[in-house]
């Protein structure tokens, strides 16, 4: 009997582990076990691999390289999720001491920054929501006339997690530093993607998450320039340089380490063979029946696509993949169990029929043009099938 197919195409929620990233953590979840805090020689050796691989994501960020002990601009946490709590809670209570309590981001933001933004609110804390357009980009010249006297943050994400839509975090960046005004961004389906430099691009605050690109979960990096000061996330001890209490994850931080050195090795040609993929199923599906792309054509994610197929449900569409072998994503992994509609689709400006029959595909390292062949060939017969079952497609083409 043939073995079933299995296709992982949900990329954009979690990666496996790759066995460079295994390999480099294992040491250290065995021998290793030293207290990076303790000066001993197993302690010293686990403070030693931290530091490596503080300076691995220094180098893949273009952030200045930090010593043993001396400033940092990278913070390991726990992951993105923390890491956007720490740098717009951080810099909000900072900044509000000095009367400036707005902040501006956007309205399809994760939802690490859209609820934490909405906790601030109930604090007195105002926030500007800019809309994007039906490509889901935002324009620079939107956040400069966002911008006012009292503002302490710009909070822009750098691609999109549902749709992979690009921003111009660059120009955004640049508007920010003529403004005054701190710019965090929300890197985490970025980083590996597209080619990063903070320094270049006027980004005061980035953060990223280790589970993205073929890492471990639970953790996660803050960059934050040197010179701004934020609030301790937590206290209790000295550790990263006395901000965030608590004993290093050594095994993790050296597996972030060396996943973000791998996906930042040659971020051309990787984007280049993704492309291929990605390209493939927006090509085999765009002329497809009540059926659009969601998100800009050109700039976004090289894995990443998104498709609204109209008279589906989303989670229909899911479980009939996944009786296929296939494993992909209606949305955001975090916001999985909701039955309402994404709210990155309704801010494009789509109906909630078209929004609740999204499907997002994300492809990694890992993916090959047979998984992609094999999507291609399986999703036509199953959107046929709950189409057939569906009385919203009999309501649509009876009205054709």
């Amino acid at each position: 009997m043939e073995e079933k197919k299995f296709v992982y195409a949900d990329n954009s929620a979690t990666t496996r582990i790759s066995g460079p990233v295994l390999e480099a953590m294992l040491p250290w979840l065995q021998e290793g076990y030293g207290n990076a805090s303790s000066i001993y020689r197993k302690g010293r050796e686990a403070c030693a691999a931290m530091e490596h691989a503080r300076n691995q994501v220094e180098r893949a960020l273009g952030a200045e390289l930090s010593r043993h002990e001396g400033p940092t601009e990278v913070y390991f946490t726990s992951g993105g999720s923390e890491a956007d709590n720490w740098a717009i809670k951080g810099v909000a209570h900072s900044l509000a001491l000095k009367g400036k309590k707005h902040i501006v981001t956007s309205v399809f933001e994760h939802h690490a920054v859209l609820h934490t933004c909405a906790a601030l609110e109930k604090e007195g804390f105002e926030v500007t929501y800019l809309p994007v357009d039906t490509a889901g980009l935002l324009r620079a010249e939107d956040v400069e006339k966002a911008i006012r006297e009292d503002t302490a943050l710009v909070s822009i994400m750098y691609a999109n997690n549902e749709i992979g839509t690009i921003q111009p975090i660059a120009e955004i960046g640049a508007v920010c530093r003529r403004k005054g005004v701190l710019f965090h961004t929300d890197a985490v389906q970025a980083v590996g993607n597209v080619e990063i430099d903070v320094k270049a691009q006027n980004i005061d605050l980035l953060s990223l998450s280790a589970h993205k690109i073929h890492g471990p979960k639970g953790v996660g990096v803050l960059y934050c320039r040197k010179g701004i000061r934020l609030p301790n996330l937590i206290d209790g001890g000295g550790q990263e340089r006395g901000r965030r209490a608590g004993t290093e994850n050594i095994a993790g931080i050296v597996g972030l380490g060396q996943a973000i050195e791998d996906a930042c090795a040659d971020i051309p040609a990787r984007a280049a063979r993704l492309r291929v993929l990605r390209d493939k199923l927006i090509h085999a599906f765009e002329g497809f029946d009540h059926a659009r792309l969601n998100g800009d054509p050109v700039r976004r994610l090289p894995g990443s696509v998104n498709f609204s197929f109209l008279g589906v449900e989303g989670e229909s569409l899911l479980l009939s993949l996944d009786a296929m072998g296939i494993a992909a994503s209606s949305g955001s992994a975090c916001t999985s169990g909701s039955l309402d509609p994404s709210h990155v689709l309704l801010s494009l400006g789509l109906t909630h029929e078209w929004a609740h029959g999204s499907l997002r595909i994300s492809f990694s390292d890992e993916n090959t043009e047979a998984d992609a062949d094999y999507i291609i060939q399986v999703l036509p017969g199953v959107i046929g099938r709950l189409r057939a079952m569906s009385p919203l497609w009999e309501k649509i083409t009876a009205n054709q």
